[in-house]
C-alpha cells in the first residue's frame, strides 16, 4: 500500500481528513481490490469491525449517551453491498468508537487474543489533561522565550506564538556566521516551526532541536536534534543550489535531498529510530553506511553501535504529528513511557508482567489521562491508582 493511501485512512480514522483528501480516498477504493485492502487494513491495524464492537463490555459503560449510536450501527445490514463503495459506514464505526470513552479508539490487548475485552470504565476523580502547544525559543543570544498560552514574539524575520515559528530569510542572502536558535519541548508540550529554508518540523514532547537562524547559501542545510523525537518534511535541494540537508544526532548523521522522515532519539530510549515516509535518506553510523527506501526503519543501538535495517508500518510510527498515538503491537511499557511525556506523568509498574503485555489501537491525543486508562483497563491490568502524578499499575 502506498504511503500517501495509509496517510489518508489514518486521517480519515481520526476524523481529520479534508473533503479534498476524502475524494481522493474514495476515489481509490472504487477498485475493488483497494476496497478488500482497505476492509483489511481497517481490521487489522485498527481492530475496527462489527466482532470488536460486540466485545466491548457495554453492559458495564458508564457512559450511556453512546449506547444508542452504537445500537444504530449495530442494526445496519452488513450483507447488502451497496452500489459503489463508501467509506461513510466505516465513518460511523470511527465516530462510535471515538466517543467510548470520552474520545479514545478502540485499544484491544493481543496479548491474550482477545480473551480480556477492553473495560470503560467511569472517569476518576484525578484530572490529568493533556499536553498542549508549547515550547522554549532560545534565541542566538542566549534569551528565552517562553511560547505558550498568548505569548507573541516577532523580531528579525522571526514569527513565534503558542503554536508555531517561522522563519523569514531574504532570498539570496549569504551570512558569513552561523547563529544558532534552540526549541526545547518539554513534557507535556509539542510544537511546529518552519525553517529558514522553508523546511518543516514537528517536535514532540520531551525533545529539543538546534537549528541556524539563516542557512548559508549553496552550502549544507544542517541542524541537530539533541534529543527526542521529530518529524522533518524537507525543503529540496533544487530549491537551494544543490544543497543537502543533514540531521545530527549524537554520533549519527542522516543526510537528504528532499524527503519525509521521522528521527525517534529520546535520552532514556536505548535505540534511535529514523523511519523514512518519502524519498532518499543515508545514515551514517560510525564507518557504516545506511541508505534507505520509503517504508523503512533504521534500528540503531546507541550503546553497542549496532543497527538494522527493516520495513515497518510508516503510518503508525508518525501518526503523533497528526494528533493521534498508534499502537501496533506496542509492549504496555512502551506504551506508557510515550503517555507520560505527553501528559507529564510518571509510570511505576507495581506488576512487572505488565511491561511485556502488547496492545494494537489507536488514542487521540487531545484526551484526559483518565480516559486512555479506563479504556485499557481489562483482566490483564487489573487495576491502578494514580498518586500525586505518578500512574501505578499493578
Amino acid at each position: 500500500m502506498q504511503a500517501e493511501i495509509e496517510k489518508l485512512i489514518v486521517k480519515f480514522l481520526n476524523r481529520t481528513i479534508s473533503n479534498e483528501e476524502e475524494a481522493l480516498l474514495e476515489k481509490w477504493l472504487a477498485n475493488p481490490v483497494n476496497e478488500h485492502v482497505f476492509h483489511d487494513y481497517v481490521q487489522v491495524h485498527y481492530a475496527i469491525s462489527m466482532d470488536c464492537i460486540d466485545d466491548l463490555r457495554l453492559e458495564q459503560s458508564k457512559d450511556r449517551l453512546i449506547l444508542p449510536e452504537i445500537e444504530k450501527v449495530r442494526s445496519l445490514d452488513h450483507n447488502v453491498k451497496p452500489k459503489g463503495f463508501s467509506i461513510k459506514p466505516y465513518l460511523k464505526y470511527a465516530a462510535v468508537l471515538l466517543v467510548v470513552g470520552g474520545g479514545i479508539l478502540l485499544l484491544l490487548s493481543k496479548a491474550n487474543e482477545m480473551e480480556n475485552p477492553v473495560e470503560v470504565v467511569s472517569e476518576s476523580e484525578v484530572i490529568i489533561a493533556p499536553g498542549t502547544d508549547r515550547a522554549i525559543l532560545t534565541l542566538e543570544d542566549g534569551s528565552q522565550i517562553n511560547l505558550e498560552n498568548d505569548s507573541i514574539y516577532e523580531a528579525d524575520g522571526v514569527k513565534a506564538s503558542r503554536a508555531m515559528i517561522t522563519y523569514n530569510a531574504t532570498k539570496g542572502k549569504i551570512s558569513s556566521e552561523v547563529q544558532y536558535n534552540y526549541l526545547t519541548i518539554p513534557r507535556g508540550g509539542q510544537f511546529y516551526v518552519e525553517l529558514a529554508d522553508g523546511t518543516k518540523v514537528w517536535l514532540n514532547s520531551e525533545s529539543q532541536l538546534k537549528y541556524p537562524k539563516n542557512f548559508i547559501l549553496g552550502e549544507t542545510r544542517k541542524v541537530e536534534l539533541v534529543y527526542g523525537e521529530a518529524y522533518f518534511d524537507v525543503s529540496p535541494s533544487t530549491e537551494h543550489q544543490g544543497s543537502r540537508f543533514k540531521v545530527v544526532n549524537e554520533d549519527r548523521e542522516i543526510e537528504v535531498l528532499g524527503t519525509k522522515f521521522n528521527v525517534k532519539a529520546y535520552k532514556d530510549d536505548i535505540n534511535a529510530l529514523t523511519t523514512l515516509e518519502e524519498g532518499l535518506v543515508r545514515l551514517d553510523v560510525d564507518d557504516e553506511e545506511f541508505v534507505i527506501k520509503p517504508g523503512q526503519q533504521v534500528d540503531v543501538n546507541k550503546l553497542t553501535h549496532e543497527a538494522s535495517v527493516k520495513y515497518v508500518d510508516v503510518a503508525s510510527e508518525v501518526a503523533w504529528k497528526d494528533g493521534v498515538f498508534s499502537f501496533k503491537g506496542k509492549p504496555l511499557k512502551e506504551i506508557m513511557k510515550t503517555l507520560s511525556r505527553w501528559y507529564d506523568v510518571n509510570v511505576v509498574f507495581e506488576d512487572k508482567s505488565l511491561e511485556t503485555v502488547r496492545f494494537n489501537g489507536v488514542i487521540r491525543k487531545d484526551k484526559k489521562l483518565e480516559d486512555v486508562l479506563g479504556i485499557m483497563k481489562s483482566r490483564k491490568i487489573n487495576t491502578y491508582r494514580i498518586e500525586n502524578k505518578t500512574i501505578i499499575l499493578n
